[in-house]
């Protein structure tokens, strides 16, 4: 008897081959919450060339055919190939060939002719044979054919998987690139405070001599100094550390990465925009393998059960036997047998019903595994969609923040030169720019990652 469970894996597997998600038992959305009406723009199999980035092209044809993660999953492939064709066999009769000649000897001489010195006399016999033996099992209920059902599912499931590992890998080592641009920024924009405040610093200096400062003032601006300088080294820790986990990506030792230098205003976002969810979810190869591994699960519960009953099993041999060789061939030397077997299994049946049991257990499993993803695919884009339109907006309105704050910075200068302002103000309005800049690096390395986030939600260009 199948379980209300394990029935509504079959009716989930009804639908593999169509539209993924379809037969989940999962009502699916018409359109994304996130998301305007408007015609999909799909992202292509190079989306990553829409960034606009020859360094970051360069990095992805090395890891795509570099990547040890995704030659692993290729090498997984050819597995799930040679698994294939091993079980395939179980269709087809096994037989074997074989050819063997002996000789025998025998003594005639009587125990009396011996024990008088007489000399014993022996009988030589020499037999040439071959056979060809041969065997096939009847697939009455289809066992073997839902295990060759279950290994082609899987082999699927493995093509899809290469998707996979090759999508998440490009979207790995585009984050991984625009981490090291922004790192590079965020140090260049720090060596740039640190020069500003050594200038503030240098003017209060000189405001001491001739007496409209004092040291308080300028032991200020020097702790100041110490943090701007003291902030240095981690973003060229960052910097060079990231560099060398492209190494990891590409499949390339860390001294053959070449450190990038496009800056990072000069990257374009492209926009790729959803079209439906059942749209998406085709595009999606994680979601393919999930449906895959379920069908696989599901003719594995099938050979399982057929296992359960009779099995009829036809074998025969044929060959040539003959004392001379030369007569091997003739008629006369024919010999032959058939034979056919039934065989109902009867001590191992508890264990064949517990195989039964822990394969239907295990499509329950993947059952759930397939919706996971499905849900998991869905929220992906909905998140990428909602990141990629906030991102977008705040670092518009943190470049209108940080034009201000220069603004202000330069404004206060020179009011400190002409003694118009006190330090206080210099230092918050000098405070207040560094962190505008910084806070601007990181909302557009946020924005890049949204987009390089919806790509893959959208399933890149695998589709």
């Amino acid at each position: 008897m199948r379980s209300p469970l394990f029935a509504l894996a079959a009716v989930a597997l009804a639908g593999c081959g169509m539209i993924p998600g379809s037969g989940s038992g999962l009502a699916l959305p018409r359109q994304f919450s996130a998301a305007p009406p408007a015609p999909a723009n799909w992202p292509d199999a190079t989306w990553w060339r829409g960034f606009g980035s020859p360094e970051l092209d360069a990095l992805m044809e090395k890891a795509l055919g570099g990547n040890f993660d995704v030659r692993a999953a290729e090498a997984r492939v050819r597995q799930a190939d040679a698994n294939l064709r091993i079980t395939g066999q179980r269709l087809l009769p096994t037989g074997n060939l074989t050819a063997n000649t002996s000789r025998t000897q025998t003594p005639t001489a009587t125990a009396t002719a011996l024990n008088i010195g007489g000399r014993a006399r022996f009988t030589q016999r020499e037999t040439f044979q071959t056979q060809l033996q041969a065997s096939y099992e009847v697939d009455f209920w289809g066992r073997n054919r839902r295990a060759v059902e279950a290994a082609e599912q899987t082999a699927s499931a493995a093509r899809f998987e290469v998707g996979t590992v090759l999508l998440t890998t490009q979207a790995s080592l585009a984050n991984t690139y625009f981490n090291v641009l922004a790192a590079r920024e965020q140090l260049a924009i720090q060596q740039a405070n640190l020069v500003s405040a050594e200038r503030i610093l240098a003017i209060l200096r000189q405001r001491v001599e001739v007496g409209t400062a004092n040291g308080l003032d300028v032991a200020q601006q020097q702790t100041l100094v110490e943090q701007a300088r003291a902030a240095v080294p981690p973003f060229r820790q960052s910097a060079e550390q990231n560099t060398y986990s492209l190494g990891s990506l590409t499949g390339q030792v860390p001294e053959e990465i070449s450190p990038p230098r496009i800056p990072l205003a000069d990257i374009r976002v492209p926009s790729p925009r959803p079209g439906l969810p059942v749209e998406v979810l085709v595009r999606r190869p994680d979601i393919w393998q999930a449906e895959a591994n379920l069908a696989s699960a599901q003719a594995n519960v099938e050979s399982a059960r057929a296992a359960l009953l009779p099995m009829l099993t036809l074998t025969t041999s044929g060959g040539f036997q003959n004392l001379v060789l030369e007569n091997l061939l003739r008629p006369g030397s024919v010999l032959y047998s058939l034979a056919a077997g039934l065989t109902q299994p009867i001590f191992q049946l508890g264990q064949l019903r517990a195989q039964v049991r822990l394969n239907e257990a295990q499509a329950l499993e993947l059952l759930e595994n397939y919706r996971g993803v499905i849900v998991d695919a869905l929220v992906d884009v909905e998140n990428a969609i909602v990141a990629l339109r906030e991102t977008s907006e705040q670092e518009r309105l943190q470049e209108a923040a940080t034009s201000s704050a220069e603004r202000a910075f330069a404004i206060s200068e020179q009011q400190l030169r002409a003694g118009t302002i006190d330090l206080i103000t210099l230092l918050n309005t000098q405070q207040t720019l560094f962190n505008a800049r910084n806070a601007l690096v990181q909302v557009r390395l946020a924005r890049l990652q949204a987009a390089v986030g919806l790509f893959r939600a959208l399933g890149g260009g695998w589709a």
